[in-house]
């Protein structure tokens, strides 16, 4: 992915910003400044980094959570396509993000931000954030299952992470991951034969959705804030 789009994406500035950004060395990947334009980064490999400078220059920082209703994406942007985004659900003039991702059909916690250094926080791979699902499947799901989900699934030709997973009826599991590959539960519950009829996130480290009614957000708290990012 080009530098210029993981950084409108992550919410520290629009495309044409991160370029001035960029060439103006206020950005470091893997820890060294880079001024080069159209540099391409992996967002799962690479640590992007932006100078505290950036983020004084920013306006009031937001720091929302969301119990996002299926039916809704987790982009910046609307298209033809795909017309309904979660951030249709927030009615604030401050431009904000998606931290991270929840595909169409999942509900649960979204946090949405303009703070670059939470989203980093919270998404980069090297951080290995708790993040809790209430997992509806199909069919009495087994204990071989369970095990099975608990020490990894082979997808892509690798092993996922370990996982927790613990059994709240018969057929409805919590699974904790520390890995976000894409549509994860889903694929691993396929592998063990229980697909996934239903998905819910429940919680980001200590941040638990609680009551929050479907459909509705609320702000952080600085207390929430700071447990985030420490």
């Amino acid at each position: 992915m080009r530098l210029n789009k993981y950084l409108a994406e992550l919410g520290i500035a629009s495309r044409r910003e991160a370029d001035r950004l960029i060439e103006a060395g206020k950005i470091k990947v893997n820890g060294k400044v880079v001024t080069e334009m159209g540099l391409k980064v992996d967002p799962e490999k690479d640590k992007v980094e932006a100078s505290d400078a950036v983020y004084k220059d920013r306006e009031q920082l937001i720091y929302i959570a969301l119990n996002k209703p299926a039916g809704y994406v987790c982009s910046a942007k609307a298209t033809p396509m795909e017309p309904d985004i979660a951030l249709d659900l927030i009615n604030i003039p401050e431009r904000i993000y998606p931290v991270g991702r929840l595909d169409k059909d999942t509900t649960g916690l979204l946090i949405l931000t303009n703070d670059g250094t939470l989203t980093f926080a919270l998404t980069h791979p090297s951080a290995q954030c708790e993040k809790e699902y209430e997992v509806k499947v199909r069919g009495v799901i087994t204990h071989e299952a369970i095990r099975r989900l608990e020490s990894g699934v082979k997808l892509w030709g690798e092993k996922t992470l370990p996982t927790i997973v613990k059994q709240l009826a018969t057929s409805i599991i919590s699974i904790t991951l520390r890995e976000g590959k894409n549509r994860q539960i889903r694929r691993i519950c396929q592998k063990v034969g229980f697909p996934v009829r239903g998905l819910k996130r429940v919680r980001i480290k200590r941040l638990h959705l609680g009551d929050l009614p479907l459909g509705r957000w609320r702000y952080l708290t600085l207390e929430e804030v700071k447990m985030l990012k420490s």
